[in-house]
């Protein structure tokens, strides 16, 4: 008889216990609340990663991304990961050891890219405001102009601080520079107008869980013919096996090859909730959910000030219509409103991230969440806290 018996221990025992997960109204910079026909999606009996039926899957994801981020470049997938894993992508894929990279920082994902692009060898330079800063173009071609970069990374939804960047005019300084221009729109897609080929955007990412209201773990990347060229022109393999696009262009069926070959297994019922979410925004329209965003948006800015509150981003045009920032109220404890506001509400609004720590309240209204009902029901949940948590100024 084997020695070998399993013990039945207390961890044995906690899993017996069934899953508990609470309904929690997302009201912060993401994930947001999945609508029930994306969760369905997500639920279906799952296929093969490598079957034929997963393949017209991803193509139709394909052309889903590419009618989102308004391009025809044919070198568009979704990574299998959340955002950071399409950030990682394009650093990996685009830059190699000792190139120059500029990175505009003036919230959290500045600061990653940065700390991505050192740690693969880069040379980095930044441009630095703090949060609720944004960068002219002059200010932006003087830094090419003195780094000579190879990337440019620009944050089009800064989430962190509630900005939207304009982009306007940035890919063509880049590309007089001979650089390749990188935006990240996690934040921003479906929520504010950015429109990839006629930006002259050279890489383009988002995020699964914002607007597109899907689960986290899938992110929507497309290059452009110049970086395609500079991409698949390299000396030195990229860092990163599971990110290299050489073999991630023929997983999706974009290298022109006749047979897909396996490279990792996708996350199937990932995929399935993705094509979901890209068909709502396909059927709603891009410039309709723009315009409702906006309109959303405003509804909840007229509230917040109504309540006496201060809009962190004061210019209107430079406000995020998906997430939005409030000043922390003079005389409360940010962490104890948000405490206050998750246990008598189960609302989650968040605080600051990175840099806008302690400096600014997240209230996010994306996609599926953004309508005027939910907007009125963050109000008076505000409201109530700010009766309730009220600090003494002794």
């Amino acid at each position: 008889v084997s020695s070998h018996q399993p013990i039945n221990s207390t961890e044995k025992a906690c899993m017996l216990r069934p899953l508990e997960a609470p309904f929690r109204y997302l009201f912060g910079p993401g994930p947001s609340n999945v609508p029930p026909r994306i969760l369905a999606a997500g639920g279906r009996p799952i296929i093969g990663h490598m079957h034929s039926e997963m393949f017209g899957i991803m193509n139709d994801i394909k052309k889903g991304i590419q009618y989102a981020f308004q391009t025809s470049n044919n070198m568009t997938l979704a990574m299998s990961g959340s955002g950071h894993t399409a950030m990682e992508c394009a650093v990996f894929n685009i830059v190699e050891p000792g190139e120059s990279v500029l990175v505009a920082i003036n919230g959290i994902w500045g600061e990653r890219v940065a700390e991505i692009a050192e740690r693969m060898g880069a040379k980095v330079h930044t441009l630095f405001k703090t949060p609720g800063g944004h960068f002219t173009n002059a200010e932006i071609e003087q830094a090419l102009a003195k780094h000579k970069p190879v990337l440019f990374f620009l944050a089009h939804g800064e989430s962190s601080s509630g900005l939207v960047h304009p982009v306007d005019g940035v890919g063509d300084i880049c590309h007089k520079y001979n650089c390749l221009l990188l935006v990240d729109s996690v934040a921003s897609l479906g929520a504010a107008p950015l429109l990839m080929d006629q930006q002259n955007i050279d890489i383009l990412y988002t995020g699964s869980q914002k607007a597109l209201n899907a689960p986290p773990g899938t992110a929507p990347i497309s290059f452009s013919e110049r970086a395609c060229h500079k991409m698949f022109n390299r000396k030195t393999k990229p860092v990163s096996y599971l990110l290299d696009m050489t073999h991630l262009s023929n997983y999706w069926g974009n290298d022109g090859k006749p047979e897909r070959k396996y490279h990792h297994t996708g996350p199937v019922s990932g995929f399935f909730a993705l094509r979901e979410s890209l068909a709502i925004l396909a059927e709603m329209g891009l410039e309709n959910s723009w315009s409702h965003h906006t309109e959303v948006a405003e509804y909840l800015w007229k509230g917040l000030e109504d309540l006496g509150l201060k809009l962190f981003i004061k210019d209107k045009d430079l406000r995020l219509p998906s997430v939005t920032t409030i000043a922390i109220p003079e005389g409360y404890d940010w962490k104890e409103l948000l405490a206050y506001i998750m246990k008598h509400h189960q609302i989650e609004f968040t605080g600051g991230l990175g840099p806008s720590v302690g400096m600014v309240l997240r209230i996010g209204l994306m996609g599926y969440n953004c309508n005027k009902a939910n907007a009125a029901m963050a109000l008076a949940a505000l409201e109530d806290a700010l009766k309730q948590c009220r600090k003494s100024k002794a």
